[in-house]
């Protein structure tokens, strides 16, 4: 029998595409279909399934900042093109599949002139900015949220997929849900992303001591901080005597999020998908200067759910997110139902899908199609 031929994944450097790129060659390699990567030097990072098959660098830079950065930023993509272009000739790949980032650009549009089949995956509830600029050369889009500013409604090429999470989350998939008992101990996860958030450090300590000692009594908090804040988020909970762990990163993130009760974050693609997978309810807090406004887009949609309550940048202040808890922790069946609401949100064989969405456009049988809905 012959090898079929390899999917070739593009994606740009940081973590939002990484993560469904890497879940993605995992779902390929149990399938016994090869793939190689196509990415920007940041790839000499990646670890999983993506560093086990060849990765194949190309220049590229995101084209902002002043005049004369997006003029160099143009000229490395135009120089990334002709790497991408000799790369795929080298590669000879049956299908190309992009996950959004500038890095992705110049693979997906040699594609498009090679006439190569070719799959966008967008994470957010906004198609990204660099998917807008290679969107005309797809044959499909896979989708993570039902509905996805910049993609028509009566777009044919649109495939509802999710966004694919890395194993450790999906592991944890059936972790029940328990609702904090009358008197028993809170567990609240608190993260804003790779480093903290500054005013996670200062809303959320203040927040929660400003709440009734009943309460606070019963809280076990576990928050990620800059390194810079340690010291001093440290020192506004130990005057409290509150049960506290702080760290600027957490490694077992996941089974922190599914021994929650209650977690508050950003809203960025990773971690709302991997809310829903888990299925724990949630305080979100968009990040404002996300492009496209993106997060709030998110936050809104899986809010649309029942999943979670959304608190604009703008507006969280210490008595907003104050008064959120009181509610919340007040009326524990509630975060039972938006937990339910969360898991009910969840599609943990995005990766699945999104290889079916392959396979069905390439029609290669170790990928042929196990059900995706349109």
């Amino acid at each position: 029998m012959t090898e079929p031929r390899p999917v070739v994944l593009a994606t740009g450097g940081t973590g939002g595409h990484v993560f469904p790129a890497e879940a993605l060659a995992g779902e390929l390699e149990a399938r016994g279909v090869p793939f190689a990567l196509v990415t920007d030097a940041r790839g000499r990072q990646w670890q999983g399934a993506l560093a086990r098959r060849p990765i194949h660098y190309v220049h590229s830079a995101s084209p902002t900042g002043s005049p004369v950065r997006r003029a160099i930023a143009v000229l490395s993509l135009a120089r990334g093109l002709l790497d991408a272009w000799w790369a795929l000739g080298r590669i000879h790949p049956s299908a190309v599949v992009g996950f959004g980032g500038y890095a992705s650009v110049p693979t997906m549009i040699a594609a498009r002139l090679r006439r190569l089949p070719a799959v966008l995956h967008e994470q957010n509830a906004v198609l990204g900015k660099a998917n807008r600029l290679v969107q005309g050369g797809a044959a499909r889009v896979a989708t993570s949220f039902s509905a996805t500013r910049h993609i028509g409604e009566g777009d044919r090429r649109a495939r509802l997929v999710g966004n694919p999470v890395r194993e450790p989350v999906r592991a944890l998939r059936g972790s029940p849900y328990r609702p904090p008992g009358e008197g028993r101990v809170i567990d609240l996860v608190v993260f804003g992303g790779s480093q903290g958030a500054a005013s996670f450090g200062k809303v959320v300590p203040d927040a929660l001591l400003s709440l009734p000692a009943a309460i606070r009594r019963r809280l076990r908090v576990v928050q990620q901080c800059r390194p810079e804040d340690l010291g001093a988020v440290r020192e506004r909970y130990g005057k409290a005597g509150m049960v506290v762990e702080l760290a600027p990163f957490f490694a077992d993130l996941p089974q922190r999020i599914a021994a929650a009760h209650l977690v508050i974050g950003r809203a960025g693609a990773s971690t709302v998908a991997e809310l829903a997978t888990i299925g724990r309810p949630a305080i979100l807090v968009p990040y404002p200067y996300a492009a496209d406004d993106h997060q709030t887009a998110n936050a809104r949609a899986f809010a649309a759910c029942g999943a979670c309550m959304v608190i604009a940048h703008a507006e969280f202040t210490v008595e907003a997110l104050a008064g959120h808890l009181l509610a919340l922790f007040g009326q524990p069946q509630r975060l039972a139902h938006m937990a339910a609401a969360a898991h009910a949100a969840g599609r943990p064989d995005a990766a699945a899908r999104l290889a079916d969405v392959v396979g069905d456009l390439i029609s290669t049988p170790a990928l042929s199609p196990t059900g995706v809905a349109a």
